[in-house]
């Protein structure tokens, strides 16, 4: 059901828009836990940290990707706001013969050089074969995940942000359910849980697809009636191109700080595997409510309703802000129970707790970060955020994570990136304040 989000109260909008995504991605983070849990108790320690290396790969070899749809995601919202349906089906066209294409050339080049990428990041040769073969029947199944995510993009651009929710809560039912099957009973090892993903993600399309044939006449799925417009995706490059390079820098910056946290050894690489991935369920709030922030505001500035867009904004800032602190809590009370639902290495627990303690301290940082940069991209300014990203990342976390590691061992490299946000906060603000983001607007 598509939502029109120019009208009634900013903040119960945005809420009530931001919450299907987050139960949404909480569950997609639930199964990515999943994948550990079995893993780190079932396989090894040894195992968890290989699954834990590959992440940061798959993020950097689909980012570039995913940010260029947020350009067809921009659009669409602002085309929905202005009333031109056909502009709409055209884009959404566009962008899912552009996310097919994309997806088997990535696939290819990820799976062709593997061991290479794994080596040139310093993965410690114990874990090779294991990471290797996860990541390469991962990438097996990417035209899935592209296509999935491609529906659920163009979805949450019209306002529904429900029915992808449908989809992921099935799509993760059954990973968590296959896991089990392939690691417990069947005892395929590391990768059956890239087999269980591939498998689930794969339901989740053909499902999405199914519906979008039944249901929407505006964005309806026929394989056949796929045309490419040039213009559009021209269009839509110019706003999501920065998006996508932003995404790639900060894939290359995560793989970057993991190959300085692989040069302290498996138990510190564990650690940190499990640690990302409650710190990822955790920053889920503040990364919602930006994502329906983005969608509000496109709308909203589509509509010529300023006002609105500032109000957004407030409410945005106090919601992720209360969520922030209250996981900051649980984590700095809660961490290491956390931590051993895992593994129960105490070496790989006590890097774990580091991590969240130091990290989760300035979650309220982050989230006013994501709500400046959202209202940016909302707008269709999508450059500024990809240099500020740019400079706090590069700049400040990169070296930061180096030389802090140098005198502090692994916690510095934790410090590094509340250290960023920091710094990332500072630029998105002053940029915001000067109101020059106005200016992008696509209609």
């Amino acid at each position: 059901m598509k939502e029109d989000l120019t009208v009634g109260k900013a903040s119960r909008q945005i809420f009530k828009f931001a919450l299907p995504m987050l139960v949404g991605n909480v569950f997609q983070q639930a199964y990515n836990l999943v994948d550990s849990a079995v893993v780190g108790r079932y396989i090894g320690k040894q195992a968890l940290a290989a699954v834990g290396a590959s992440f940061p790969i798959i993020f950097l070899l689909i980012s570039l990707i995913i940010g260029v749809a947020t350009g067809a995601t921009i659009m669409i919202a602002q085309f929905y706001g202005a009333g031109k349906m056909d502009k709409i089906k055209l884009t959404n066209s566009t962008l899912m013969i552009f996310l097919m294409a994309a997806a088997v050339v990535i696939s290819f080049i990820g799976i062709t050089w593997t061991r290479e990428i794994f080596k040139l990041i310093q993965l410690p040769e114990e874990l090779m074969d294991q990471a290797s073969i996860y990541l390469q029947v991962y990438l097996l199944g990417l035209v899935f995940f592209f296509g999935y995510n491609g529906i659920a993009a163009v979805l949450r651009g019209l306002g529904d942000s429900k029915t992808p929710l449908y989809f992921l809560i099935m799509a993760t039912l059954i990973n968590i359910g296959l896991d089990l099957l392939f690691v417990i009973v069947f005892g395929f090892g590391v990768e059956g849980t890239a087999y269980a993903t591939i498998i689930s993600q794969g339901i989740a399309f053909i499902a999405a697809i199914i519906y979008l044939h039944r249901r929407d006449d505006i964005i309806q799925f026929k394989f056949k009636d796929l045309k490419f417009d040039k213009a559009l995706y021209v269009q839509s490059i110019k706003i999501g191109l920065p998006s996508g390079l932003q995404a790639t820098f900060v894939a290359l910056g995560m793989t970057a700080v993991l190959g300085i946290v692989n040069t302290f050894g498996t138990d510190v690489v564990a650690g940190y595997s499990v640690a990302i991935r409650l710190d990822a369920l955790a920053t889920l709030p503040a990364m919602n409510f930006a994502a329906a922030l983005t969608t509000f505001v496109g709308q909203n500035i589509g509509a010529g309703k300023m006002d609105r867009v500032n109000a957004g904004y407030r409410s945005t800032l106090l919601m992720s802000s209360i969520f922030s602190i209250v996981i900051s809590i649980i984590f700095y009370f809660f961490g290491p129970d956390l931590m051993r639902l895992f593994t129960n290495q105490e070496s790989v627990i006590k890097v774990g707790v580091e991590y969240l303690i130091i990290v989760s301290s300035f979650y309220v940082i982050f989230s006013a970060m994501f709500a400046n940069n959202a209202v940016l991209r909302g707008a269709g300014d999508t450059l500024i955020p990809m240099i500020i990203t740019l400079i706090a990342l590069w700049v400040v976390r990169v070296p930061a994570s180096y030389f802090l590691s140098q005198k502090y061992g692994e916690v510095g490299i934790w410090w590094s990136l509340p250290l960023a946000w920091i710094i990332g906060l500072i630029f998105s603000y002053a940029y915001y304040k000067t109101g020059r983001w106005k200016r992008k607007k696509v209609v």
